[in-house]
């Protein structure tokens, strides 16, 4: 289980990427039902200030101790540099001696890829800097496409808003949809963000103005239960279906079909995890016209089978969802 937390600084750390972390892990979400983490903010020695390039700074209260016993150190963006203190490097190699939970946001991975952790494994950092950490680390795996790579106990993630997406991932993987659509929603972010950072590559501004599809994807949300086709979908949008298909992919990384078939299945986890419903009637909700075409289509995403995936974590169940997904 995740409990504790804790978030190693050094000067010239990134403010967002740390507050990533903080939002998500160190805020008290009692009000919600949920037990806050015990979060703690690390320096290499506590109560010395450590600056940002905004100016300001922060006093951690803890010292690399506190990172010990932690079940996840969270490794927020920090200027790269060709030399990390030796100190924090030895305290995330021990950290994954014991098999803790690994978490960098943006150029946070330099400073695991510093520790030796990359080796063998996939991982990725912002696309800016993807060739940089390919060059440094060889024996890493960098995927510069992708918003974050989960590697078992280590997870990296792209710049920016792509460690949310990392952040509430992991506390989906480790307490289930429920807590993780609770702590999402208090932010007021998707549960789960599509699309990866191609899309960004390509297109860093896009042609389209504002939100485009943002109307379309609350009301695909409220009913994934109905049937819904791609013309029909391109007609409430007014376009052409070939506009739509385009401009959809180009806004959000995938398909019209990929988007809503991957909100059902993350709709469906919720109800496997949180309410005893019969396979066909979870199939029904989510929009599957078959529980044979909802398991195919649950396998293909999640790797497992329904019923399998309902043992493995299922928490005490309620007679409906607790949450709405948030959008």
């Amino acid at each position: 289980m995740l409990h504790s937390v804790a978030v190693p600084l050094i000067d010239d750390f990134a403010m967002f990427e740390f507050g990533v972390v903080c939002e998500v892990f160190g805020l008290d979400r009692s009000y919600a039902n949920l037990p806050p983490f015990d979060f703690r903010v690390c320096g290499l020695e506590p109560g010395v200030p450590l600056s940002n390039p905004t100016g300001a700074s922060i006093i951690p209260p803890f010292g690399l101790e506190a990172m010990e016993d932690a079940d996840l150190i969270a490794v927020p963006a920090a200027r790269i540099r060709d030399d990390y203190p030796e100190e924090l490097l030895e305290a995330l190699r021990r950290a994954d001696a014991r098999g803790a939970l690994l978490l960098s946001v943006c150029s946070g991975a330099f400073v695991l890829g510093a520790a030796g952790l990359l080796d063998g494994r996939e991982v990725t950092t912002h696309w800016r800097y993807a060739d940089a950490l390919a060059r440094r680390f060889p024996k890493a795996h960098v995927d510069p496409d992708v918003l974050f790579v989960d590697a078992g106990n280590l997870i990296t993630s792209a710049g920016t808003s792509a460690g949310v997406d990392a952040s509430l991932y992991l506390v989906r993987r480790e307490l289930g949809s429920a807590f993780a659509n609770t702590v999402a929603r208090n932010m007021v972010v998707p549960p789960q963000r599509d699309g990866g950072q191609r899309q960004y590559i390509e297109r860093p501004v896009p042609e389209i103005a504002g939100d485009t599809f943002g109307e379309l994807l609350d009301y695909l949300t409220d009913s994934l239960d109905a049937p819904h086709t791609v013309d029909a979908l391109a007609k409430r949008s007014l376009m052409s279906t070939r506009s739509f298909a385009r401009r959809f992919v180009a806004e959000t990384g995938v398909s019209p079909m990929q988007w809503l078939t991957r909100q059902r299945i993350l709709h469906a986890r919720l109800l496997l995890e949180t309410t005893e419903l019969p396979i066909d009637e979870v199939a029904r909700r989510c929009g599957f016209s078959s529980a044979t075409l909802f398991r195919h289509h649950f396998a293909q995403e999640v790797g497992i089978a329904p019923t399998q995936y309902r043992k493995s974590f299922a928490c005490d169940p309620e007679p409906e969802p607790a949450l709405a997904l948030a959008l």
